[in-house]
């Protein structure tokens, strides 16, 4: 296979460096490389790029935002020292065996990475907190939504049935096919006292309190739903593609965030007043009836996702053709390595100019020492004369 791929002559490799394999694969086949990320065997991808200052760029998994008080901030370095002592001890080693095994001469994978030629990250501003980037950055948030395209017959029909209420739309993702049965059911009972529509995808054992109103699915097609007039409210879990296809259809989000990046990308909407969130274990019958009809009935929430949604389609070229675009430039130009810093080369001490500083604090040291010197022989001369003179 590795012969096939050689004998090819390909342009570039377009990969995810979630897991390394294919960053592996790129150096050893010499190409140009392009990511598709947001995630990297360490973490979120931005940390690895571009400099990273702790006091207001939260950790992910940390459960903060980009304001943070001293406690926060304290919490917000541990996080990150954890995420490093992982990297360093638990997932790096097994990865950069396998470079060691295939790279003639040896790296890591955190090195192959930073030799990207351009970083298409799935995020973008409206979404994202504001932070350091580097030009090598091209942002493609929602690179995959489009808009909404008809609903198959049956299912139009169960939505125009709502009427002037609307429809609720929940979904927990792929993942997970099912909650624990008195979760599903306090869901279930809260959902059949509104006048709301409600299509959830769910595959476990049917609620034994649900109502007339709600169309159990297997599968639903997410973006058309989210894209339909008649959509009201988006129950989900809180995935990087439903958040921003909910962004880019401006439908406001109930989380109940189950796992890895979830909290951080509904804490995102919740910060900027477009969603809210229940967490798993405080699901019940009445915390959920509470926060259905908060984001249902207060009117802020629909505005506010409905100005992210503005404020996301207001850009000169679409997130697809932005990444197209890049994509072909590589190839056009055999990688991009002039968008890349040099910083990673640097050794951490000359990075930080510890090396700098260490010269001016020696040289200040030096000086300070010498004047000492010279103050203390000036004024043992100025006594001496002194006593010749009284002598």
């Amino acid at each position: 296979m590795i012969k096939s791929l050689l004998d090819s002559k390909y342009d570039l490799v377009l990969t995810d460096p979630a897991v390394a394999p294919g960053a592996v694969l790129a150096k050893y086949l010499k190409l140009p490389m392009v990511l598709n990320v947001r995630w990297i065997t360490s973490g979120e991808g931005h940390f690895a790029l571009a400099p990273s200052p702790l006091s207001y760029i939260p950790v992910p998994g940390s459960g903060l935002t980009d304001k943070m008080n001293f406690i926060q901030r304290v919490k917000n370095i541990l996080f990150y020292s954890i995420i490093v002592f992982q990297q360093k001890f638990l997932v790096g080693p097994g990865y950069d065996a396998i470079c060691e095994k295939y790279i003639e001469g040896g790296c890591d994978v955190f090195s192959i990475l930073q030799e990207a030629d351009i970083w298409l990250f799935r995020s973008d501003f409206v979404f994202e907190f504001p932070r350091p980037t580097m030009p090598n950055v091209v942002y493609i948030g929602g690179f995959q939504c489009k808009p909404a395209q008809p609903l198959p017959a049956d299912l139009e029909d169960f939505v125009q049935s709502a009427g002037e209420h609307g429809v609720i739309v929940m979904t927990l993702g792929t993942l997970v096919n099912a909650l624990p049965k008195d979760v599903a059911d306090g869901i279930a009972s809260v959902f059949a006292k509104m006048p709301q529509k409600v299509i959830w995808r769910h595959k476990g054992e049917r609620p034994s309190t649900l109502g007339n109103n709600t169309l159990l699915v297997d599968w639903m097609p997410q973006k058309d739903l989210l894209g339909h007039p008649q959509t009201k409210v988006f129950v989900a879990h809180g995935g990087t593609n439903g958040v921003q296809e909910a962004i880019y259809h401006g439908v406001p989000v109930l989380g109940i965030p189950l796992f890895f990046d979830q909290y951080d990308n509904l804490l995102r909407l919740q910060e900027r007043g477009a969603g809210k969130i229940i967490e798993l274990g405080d699901v019940n019958k009445h915390s959920f009836e509470q926060g259905i009809n908060e984001v249902l009935h207060q009117d802020s929430y629909r505005q506010n996702m409905q100005r992210l949604s503005r404020l996301h389609r207001d850009q000169p070229v679409a997130p697809m053709d932005q990444a197209i675009f890049w994509v072909e430039y590589v190839m056009r130009h055999k990688g991009a390595p002039h968008l890349r810093t040099e910083a990673y080369k640097m050794p951490w001490y000359s990075y930080y100019c510890l090396d700098v500083l260490l010269l001016l604090l020696t040289v200040a040291t030096v000086l300070l020492f010498s004047t000492v010197a010279i103050f203390r022989f000036l004024c043992c001369r100025s006594r001496r004369k002194t006593k010749t003179k009284q002598h």
